[in-house]
Order: structure tokens, then sequence, then C-alpha cells
């Protein structure tokens, strides 16, 4: 098939697959169609728990502690006050968010999180101290899987 030929045909072929989506139902109740689970990045577990406890060391900040600056286990990644501050007067931040299971991040935005260099939700880059990571898509795939693991 000559490349002018495969336009056409390509087009005529997603436009049959999302018109096949788009009129079929859930359990046949006539309603329209749920929409389609999220794609996971098909992390590795073990890999990603490595990561985060022992390399990016997430809950030291996004973890709460006790009176003697100990960190409950039992309340891990469930967000705190950051437990140090800079020498200086800046925009940093004094509270870090709940990462246990990434509320409010899709894997998209996770990933990007984790490989340019700390870009939240909103495409802007997070306040100190959050690190600037730049992990490889793989690394970043294992940390998420984990991170959702924890839910």
């Amino acid at each position: 098939m000559r490349s002018s030929h495969l336009v056409p045909a390509v087009v005529v072929l997603l436009a049959g697959v999302a018109l096949a989506q788009s009129s079929t139902s859930p359990a046949g109740h006539g309603g329209p169609a749920a929409p389609a689970p999220a794609q996971s990045v098909g992390g590795n577990v073990e890999h990603g728990r490595y990561i985060v406890h022992e390399i990016a060391m997430c809950g030291q900040c996004h973890s709460p502690r006790d009176e003697q600056g100990n960190i409950l286990e039992s309340r891990a990644f469930d967000g705190g006050p950051i437990p140090f501050r800079p020498p200086w007067p800046n925009d940093w931040a004094i509270y870090a968010p709940r990462n246990k299971g990434l509320p409010g991040y899709d894997d998209a935005q996770a990933i990007r999180l984790l490989t340019e260099g700390a870009i939240g939700r909103d495409g802007r880059q997070l306040k100190m101290p959050m690190p600037r990571f730049h992990m490889s898509k793989q690394d970043a795939a294992d940390v998420i899987a984990y991170m959702r693991s924890l839910q």
C-alpha cells in the first residue's frame, strides 16, 4: 500500500474504533459507556519501595512526626510539616502533602513530577525543598507503583 493511501485507511480505522467504543454500554444497560480506567505505568513495586525509602527518602518530609521528631510509622506518607527550614528567607514549603497513593495525580502527571524536575499537576515547579528529580521513566514508574500500592 502506498503511503498516500495509508493515512485515509488509518483515519477510517480510528473512526470505526471510536464509534464502536462510544456506542458500547456497560453490561448492556443502554446508557453511555463507562470511561476507560487510567492506564497503569506497570512499575516494579519492590524496586519502587527501595527508591522511596533508601534513595529519595520521601517519608522524611511526607510523614508526620511525634514530639521527639520520630516519624509516626502508622501514618507514613500521610503528609506533615517539613521538619527543617532554610537558613535564609525564601519561598519554602512548610507542609508536605500526603503522597500515599499519589492522590490527585494521574500516572502521566506523576511521571512528569518525577522525571522533569518536580513539575506539579498544574504545570508549575513545586516549592523547595521538594527535590528536582530527573528519574528514568522506569524508576519513576516503579516509584508510582509502590506509592499506589500503599493506598
